[in-house]
């Protein structure tokens, strides 16, 4: 098993035991990081795969590798049949978003295959109130457009955005978060995991939350690729 290294004082924050190189035996895979006292705010994330053969030990550092809540997930997402590593790190901010990470560690090789950064960039969306109670949220990747009623929130809501003949009163745009939560789904179970990635919609400010688009990632050829998109809403 794989030892820290007391000088810096990290210790290990999340534990998970699969064959991530593609040699079929188990390696250990973890993630340390420097806690804080009195805090679950852990910095320094770092993941860390034992080779389970050889016992040989990389480490590879995370581009935002301080957060609360680590966690790993091994499963195969490429197809391969061997297992990837998914890293999630909650952000602790008001947004709620989350880190995620999905490496390859094949032959001892750690090649990032999916970074949040990455994703954030290019799901894009524009968000629009538009009279009669309706907000337009346009998907820029796909070119897709939702419409969320919005005629059942409360009237005090509804009475500073809206004229009584449901004309809205000024021009107003919402937003939607970078990734909220990243789930690992093998939805047609065949062995091979999906990515479903939530994004949170909001109005005039975070906590004016309309819904969630949520996509569904598959991996293709080399990189995973917008499978299916929905956008679900609050009920009233």
């Amino acid at each position: 098993m794989y030892n820290h290294d007391n000088r810096a004082n990290p210790s290990v924050v999340a534990f998970a035991k699969g064959d991530v190189t593609g040699d079929r035996v188990a390696d250990n895979v973890f993630l340390t990081g420097i806690k804080t006292s009195d805090s679950p705010f852990i910095q320094d994330i770092t993941l860390v795969v034992q080779d389970g053969r050889t016992g040989k030990i990389t480490r590879v550092p995370l581009s935002e590798n301080a957060g609360y809540n680590p966690t790993l997930f091994l499963g195969d997402f490429t197809g391969n049949t061997v297992d990837d590593i998914l890293i999630s790190i909650n952000s602790g901010g008001s947004g709620a978003f989350t880190y995620d990470y999905v490496y390859s560690f094949v032959n001892n090789r750690p090649y990032l295959i999916f970074d949040f950064n990455v994703y954030n960039e290019q799901y894009q969306y524009d968000v629009t109130y538009l009279d009669n109670y309706k907000v337009k949220v346009v998907s820029k990747i796909n070119h897709l457009t939702y419409l969320i009623d919005i005629s059942l929130r409360d009237s005090d809501y509804l009475n500073e955005i809206y004229n009584a003949n449901g004309k809205l009163k000024h021009p107003i745009t919402g937003f939607v978060n970078p990734l909220s939560v990243l789930y690992p789904v093998d939805f047609d179970s065949n062995g091979v995991y999906e990515l479903l990635a939530y994004q949170k919609i909001a109005g005039q400010y975070n906590a004016d939350a309309l819904g969630y688009v949520m996509n569904t990632l598959g991996w293709r050829k080399n990189r995973f690729v917008l499978q299916n998109q929905n956008v679900a809403i609050f009920g009233s």
